[in-house]
């Protein structure tokens, strides 16, 4: 009998895809943890600045490749900030730029390659070069019409 309105094959890809999600995101925060102190959030937030110019970002434009809603990057902000791995700085009248700090970087530098290395473990080497690029196809989509359904959440700019 399917539950909630759903058939078996549907209810299957869905119970499947949500557990390995959940599964994968407590392994990597396992390691991530014992590796270098770092929550998932810290490192997502750590690397998105390492990849932006001048290892910087306007709040609300953090908020929004994280996809995260502005409290939860102004929770997220003030947490690192008081640990010295980023700085929030004025910009403009209104803006907050967020910039990756020394400290931070060698935080990210230090939780690198045993981040690689469990994703590598848990994922990558699982599947096939044909597989995983499938799969990220096939999240590419999911993810696309996710982003497009959004709400809109305000402007973050003044975390």
């Amino acid at each position: 009998m399917a539950q909630l309105g759903l058939t078996e094959r549907e209810l299957r890809a869905w119970r499947t895809s949500f557990q390995m999600v959940e599964m994968l995101r407590t392994r990597i925060e396992q390691q991530l943890q014992a590796d270098g102190g770092l929550s998932n959030a810290d490192y997502s937030v750590l690397a998105l600045l390492s990849e932006a110019p001048g290892r910087r970002m306007r709040a609300y434009e953090l908020g929004r490749a994280a996809g995260w809603e502005k409290s939860r990057m102004h929770h997220q902000l003030t947490r690192m900030e008081r640990r010295g791995q980023i700085a929030r700085e004025r910009c403009g009248s209104r803006g907050i730029d967020v910039v990756l700090t020394a400290e931070g970087h060698a935080a990210l530098k230090k939780a690198v390659p045993g981040h690689a290395e469990e994703v590598r473990r848990l994922f990558v080497d699982r599947l096939t070069p044909e597989e995983l690029e499938l799969f990220a196809d096939i999240a590419a989509k999911i993810l696309d019409n996710l982003q497009a359904d959004r709400p809109p959440t305000g402007d973050a700019s003044a975390t």
